[in-house]
């Protein structure tokens, strides 16, 4: 049975960058992830990367003057509409906020590319793990192979398999579901839908639900329907039917402008529909000796402060530095990391649930504009 003195579960944004951090620092860790390799699917759309955040956890890796090459001009922008089109708020990019735009799948191929070949293991589930005593920790593989650890990091997202070793917490359903739809090219393909969307981010809600859209580097806009549904609601769907799809999901939207309708109904396929889960707000564990938790393993939360990746890289850039700072001493280095990653996460978690609240209020966007008027 193989032995790794550091092993990360989950490849993902926190993941890497932990990794990334301690290779900066002479320090090698082992990388474990489900998916058969960095492109076995796709990593999403656009995110946010925060100056007191995701780019303090970049700047640590050493990657924050390659990450500036790859933002996306004017990604800044943000538009609210209401459920008539009107728009009720606008920001243009002027190239001075600090929330720059970068795809998802451009970042993490950043990290991956600062690592030494093979410190990922791809193809490699995690299924369980246990406790052996004195910190260490045996973790179990799908392929029924198995190896011991000296500090197990579980990075593997809102269903961490190593969470169990930890806490008995489980996400729940946060009664929002979404609905996600790409439309390419969309200057030339989908005119009126790229004028609606504008550059950046935009918000169109009302009654409880709206779109949720931004534009990509490659100029396709990728859209979200949320609305608030029951759990199973995509159960009773089928998604295989474009057509049946889009006017299950357009029916929720009968009386929404035309334009609005078109970011489902003109989207040439496939919908995919996402559940959105968190985790309890203030969740914390006691410390057990040898493991610990970053990113959505630790808090998920809903996206609506656009927290969640941020706080992950910040997670792993944070237990780097503290493993490095108390070399041979993992204890005091995971005591220091936790008593920061609890309050932080759960500030970031409540802004995220009062944020869904306004979102999808029955009198949206009022309240969402109050959010974006008060910020500044």
């Amino acid at each position: 049975m193989s032995h790794h003195p550091i092993a990360i579960i989950g490849a993902g944004l926190g993941g890497l960058t932990l990794a990334s951090v301690l290779h900066a620092h002479g320090v090698e860790a082992a990388v474990f992830d489900l998916d058969s390799s960095p492109a076995a699917r796709a990593q999403g759309g656009m995110l946010d990367i925060h100056e007191d955040s995701g780019q303090l956890a970049l700047r640590a890796a050493g990657l924050h003057e390659e990450f500036r090459k790859r933002i996306m001009p004017g990604g800044e922008a943000v538009r609210v509409l209401d459920k008539d089109a009107v728009v009720r708020h606008a920001e243009d990019d002027d190239g001075a906020g600090g929330r720059p735009e970068i795809d998802r799948g451009v970042l993490r191929d950043l990290l991956l590319g600062a690592l030494p070949g093979g410190t990922v293991r791809w193809g490699a589930k995690v299924t369980g793990a246990r406790p052996l005593g004195g910190g260490r920790h045996e973790v179990c593989l799908a392929d029924g192979t198995a190896f011991t650890t000296g500090l197990l990091v579980g990075a593997d997202g809102a269903w961490s398999r190593i969470r169990p070793l930890l806490s008995a917490a489980q996400p729940a359903y946060s009664g929002v579901s979404f609905v996600e739809a790409d439309l390419p090219d969309a200057d030339t393909r989908h005119p009126v839908s790229a004028e609606v969307v504008g550059g950046g981010l935009l918000f169109a809600l009302g009654h409880g639900k709206g779109f949720l859209a931004h534009r990509e580097p490659d100029g396709g806009l990728h859209v979200y329907a949320a609305l608030r549904v029951a759990e199973d609601w995509a159960d009773g769907v089928d998604f295989a039917d474009l057509d049946t799809a889009k006017a299950r999901v357009l029916e929720h939207f009968a009386d929404w402008d035309k334009g609005l309708r078109a970011l489902i109904a003109d989207a040439p396929g496939p919908l995919t529909p996402r559940t959105i889960h968190a985790l309890p707000v203030g969740h914390r564990w006691e410390r057990v000796p040898g493991v610990t938790l970053l990113g959505d393993a630790a808090h998920l939360m809903s996206p609506f402060a656009g927290e969640g990746a941020n706080l992950a890289m910040l997670d792993g850039a944070e237990l780097g530095r503290a493993l490095v700072e108390h070399p041979g001493d993992h204890e005091t280095a995971l005591s220091r990391y936790e008593e920061r990653l609890f309050p932080r996460s759960e500030a970031a978690a409540a802004e995220s649930a009062a944020n869904a609240t306004a979102l999808f209020a029955e009198d949206a966007p009022q309240p969402v504009v109050d959010l974006f008027t008060a910020h500044h």
